[in-house]
C-alpha cells in the first residue's frame, strides 16, 4: 500500500522541535505548511491532516489564524480526516462550533489523563495514562454533536466529531522538547524546578504509550479512505441490464 498523504499545519512559530517530533511520529508522506507565515495547502489532495500546537491562542485576531481556520473548515467539509494536538485540538473545536477560553491556570508537565468509551483513537492505551501537557486555554464547550473522549482535573483532553479528532495533551513530545518549553515559560523558580524534575526517563517512557494516538489516527485514515474508494467505485460502476 502506498504511503498516506498527510498535510501538517505547523503552527509552532518555526520551532524545529515540532517538525522533528511530527516527522518521527507520523509514518506517512508529510507535506508541512508553516501556518504562522500564512501557508496553507493550495488544494485538498490529502488523505488526512494534522494541526500542531502553538504559542498563540485560537481566539486571537491574527490573519494567519483566520486563514488556517478557513482552510481547515473547507477540508472538513470535504470529509478529510483531522487530528489536532493541543492548539490544533482547540482550533478544530473552534472551527466546528465549540468554545475555547483561557482556563485561568496553566497545566504543564506530565499529567494523568483518563479516556473513556469505545474510542478508536485510544486503542491500546490504558484507561488512565500519562502524557506531557502545556496549555492555559481549554475547549470549555465541545462542538455540537462532538463526543468527549478524554479528560482530567484541568480540562477536556480529547474529542471526536465524525472524522475529526482532537487531543489537548502532547503525545509527540520528547524530553528535549519538554525541557526547552519549560525554560521558555514564565514560571516561578520553584515551579520551573518542580516541572523539570518530572522530566525523567521513566516518566517519558510511561508517556510513550500516548504516542499510539498517531498510529491509531493513521489506521483510521487508511480505513476511511479504503471505504471511500470502494463507495466511489460502486457509484461509478455501470448498471447491469438483463437481456430480454
Amino acid at each position: 500500500m502506498s504511503q498516506l498523504r498527510i498535510a501538517v499545519l505547523n503552527a509552532a512559530h518555526q520551532d524545529q522541535n515540532t517538525t522533528r517530533n511530527f516527522r518521527r511520529e507520523l509514518d506517512a508522506s508529510l507535506s508541512e505548511f508553516n501556518a504562522t507565515e500564512g501557508e496553507v495547502p493550495h488544494g485538498f489532495e490529502y488523505d488526512g491532516a494534522v494541526v500542531t500546537g502553538s504559542r498563540s491562542s485560537v481566539y486571537w485576531d491574527e490573519a494567519w489564524i483566520q486563514a488556517t481556520k478557513e482552510w481547515v473548515g473547507d477540508a472538513i467539509e470535504r470529509d478529510i480526516p483531522f487530528l489536532g494536538v493541543c492548539w490544533g485540538h482547540q482550533l478544530l473545536a473552534d472551527v466546528l462550533g465549540g468554545t475555547v477560553e483561557d482556563m485561568g491556570v496553566y497545566e504543564v508537565g506530565y499529567s494523568e489523563i483518563e479516556h473513556f468509551g469505545e474510542s478508536r483513537l485510544f486503542d491500546g492505551i490504558d484507561e488512565s495514562f500519562t502524557a506531557f501537557t502545556s496549555h492555559s486555554d481549554e475547549v470549555s464547550q465541545l462542538p455540537p454533536g462532538a463526543e468527549p473522549l478524554a479528560t482530567n482535573q484541568y480540562s477536556n483532553h480529547g474529542f471526536r466529531k465524525d472524522r475529526v479528532f482532537g487531543v489537548q495533551f502532547h503525545p509527540e513530545y520528547d524530553p528535549k522538547t519538554a525541557r526547552e518549553l519549560v525554560y521558555r515559560k514564565e514560571l516561578s523558580d520553584e515551579r520551573r524546578d518542580s516541572v523539570l524534575e518530572e522530566i525523567t526517563r521513566d516518566n517519558y517512557q510511561q508517556a510513550c504509550e500516548a504516542k499510539l494516538v498517531f498510529e491509531n489516527f493513521l489506521e483510521f485514515v487508511r480505513e476511511v479512505n479504503t471505504a471511500d474508494v470502494a463507495a466511489e467505485s460502486v457509484t461509478q460502476s455501470p448498471s447491469i441490464r438483463s437481456s430480454d
